[in-house]
């Protein structure tokens, strides 16, 4: 039998790089997309000396760059001929307000669009491995947002970094659980994951009260390998072979918050989200 293919954005740092190397371990070939080459590059030689393949293939992606992320879906289409798993594992936290060369703020763009954008384009080699999954990074952070307003998501009135990635972290749930709606017919499974509050650069470099506050709790954290550990489940586990639309935590199914169970959410945000990638022009070019 070939080797599952696992495609992990965000593979060359944190839990994305553990996640592909016990992966690697398990016997996957993987896909790592990664924004910066010259850190990705050691870290793919550290996957490939514990791979039982061998395959560790590399492939520049920036997910808040829409074209960056069309031409690395063209890249896996052109090299593989089925995926088995992909893990949405990319993600940031920005202090100061930012927008993409497409007007679109910056968490939103690289948290949700980037991930809705790549999934939606590699949907058929999707279809085409073996009781494939989607796995989706999201956070308990999502509870933040105590006013979702969608309209508010590409362009908010006024700009909050804690408020913007658990708008975008609330987003990654939505988006899970309609795309396990959609692919159910396909044998498809698609679920989210919150990875506990890990030991990473986040907002460490942020001078801000709640950056304070995190920093001084910063030594109570979960490590990289812990906080993999949902994901690896989600991703390798025979037990949830069939499990789909659900949100894990300890590789747990866990109740998130009202508006991530939102069907009336799930499918604005879709529709908004087919809007401003332009998802249809795409998957008629690709």
């Amino acid at each position: 039998m070939p080797a599952k293919v696992c495609l992990i954005t965000g593979a060359n740092s944190g839990i994305g790089r553990v996640t592909a190397l016990e992966l690697a371990r398990k016997g996957f070939d993987i896909i790592m997309l990664c924004r910066n080459l010259e850190k990705a590059r050691p870290v793919r030689q550290e996957i490939k000396r514990v791979s039982k393949t061998g395959q560790v293939d590399l492939l520049w992606c920036d997910m808040a760059v829409q074209s960056s992320v069309v031409q690395a879906a063209r890249e896996v289409i052109d090299r593989y001929d089925h995926l088995d798993v992909l893990i949405n594992n990319a993600g940031l936290y920005i202090e100061k307000e930012h927008y993409t060369a497409e007007g679109i703020e910056l968490t939103f763009a690289t948290n949700h669009l980037g991930a809705f954008l790549l999934t939606n384009l590699l949907v058929g080699l999707l279809r085409k491995g073996s009781h494939s999954r989607v796995i989706t990074v999201s956070s308990e952070a999502h509870r933040w947002d105590s006013g979702f307003i969608i309209d508010e998501l590409a362009a908010p009135q006024s700009y909050d970094g804690m408020k913007a990635y658990g708008a975008s972290k609330l987003c990654n749930i939505l988006f899970a659980r309609e795309l396990a709606e959609r692919l159910a017919d396909d044998g498809i499974t698609s679920n989210s994951v919150h990875p506990g509050v890990v030991k990473t650069n986040f907002a460490q470099n942020y001078s801000n009260f709640r950056g304070v506050v995190f920093n001084l709790m910063r030594p109570f954290f979960i490590s990289p390998e812990k906080g993999a550990e949902t994901s690896i489940y989600l991703a390798s586990a025979p037990e949830v072979e069939k499990v789909t639309g659900l949100y894990f935590a300890k590789c747990r199914p866990k109740i998130p918050s009202a508006a991530a169970q939102s069907a009336f959410y799930a499918s604005q945000l879709w529709a908004l989200s087919e809007r401003l990638t332009q998802l249809k022009k795409h998957l008629v070019a690709i």
